[in-house]
């Protein structure tokens, strides 16, 4: 897969992972660079690393002090580079044998939730999830330890213009089903026999209008009536599942 290479130190300095799921999962990614490791002498026995990787070894105390509080570290801790971009036109040709479905997410900024919709992502095996550019959480510990090693595994696409990157995701012929609780067609009704791109809406606030109107239907979960909505991160792992089997 083709990848937009990016240059120079990102804003704000190099992420730092934690956590064997978040770490281990960066170090076998040969698209992922780590420049540096620091752990317990425990935790980094039990790794086979690079002989080239500068690694540093400190205690817990050290390490606690690396990442945000109380995150657990398990006593390791990784500076990386961010992956360089992928664009939306490769996994589109990467898919178009078979049926995985993509997620879009629209303006979903939580890194907790993001993290854990790629985990659901790697899970049921989806294409790749799409992100705005501008209204999406960077890669940071906080999202790849959410996302428990999915980071490395599953395409994110980050775009500039989500309903353009809606147009051209019904180009590859994909049934764009938009999650909304004011629908009246529930998920398993709006499923046909296409692939299908499912679109998500910020907790809350739900899917924008524009983001409505570059859907072909929009359906909802069945949910009870004694809760209004459910975390976008578990309305995600459904909505995949209900694809897997439909």
């Amino acid at each position: 897969m083709k990848r937009g290479h990016r240059t120079g130190k990102p804003k704000g300095g190099f992420p730092r992972f934690y956590g064997r799921h978040a770490v281990i999962a960066a170090l076998a990614n040969e698209n992922r660079i780590v420049r540096k490791i620091w752990g317990t002498r425990e935790a980094l026995t039990a790794l086979e690393l690079p002989p080239v990787l500068p690694i540093v070894y400190a205690d817990v105390a050290d390490l606690g002090r690396m990442v945000p509080h109380d995150a657990p570290h398990q006593g390791i801790v990784a500076e990386v580079e961010p992956l360089d971009d992928i664009w939306l036109g490769d996994i589109l040709e990467d898919g178009r044998d078979d049926k995985r479905p993509i997620l879009v997410l629209d303006q979903v900024t939580d890194p907790h939730n993001v993290g854990a919709i790629l985990r659901s992502a790697a899970a049921f095996d989806a294409l790749g999830i799409v992100t705005q550019d501008r209204h999406s959480p960077a890669e940071t510990g906080v999202l790849a330890r959410a996302a428990s090693g999915a980071l490395e595994i599953v395409p994110w696409v980050r775009v500039v213009n989500l309903a353009r990157a809606l147009d051209e995701i019904a180009e590859a012929n994909y049934w764009r089903i938009g999650l909304d609780g004011e629908a009246e067609l529930t998920l398993d009704k709006a499923i046909g026999e296409s692939r299908v791109a499912m679109v998500l809406g910020a907790e809350g606030e739900g899917l924008r209008h524009n983001s409505m109107a570059h859907c072909d239907i929009l359906a909802k979960l069945p949910i009870s009536p004694r809760m209004e909505s459910l975390n976008v991160s578990n309305a995600a792992a459904i909505a995949l599942y209900a694809a897997a089997i439909g």
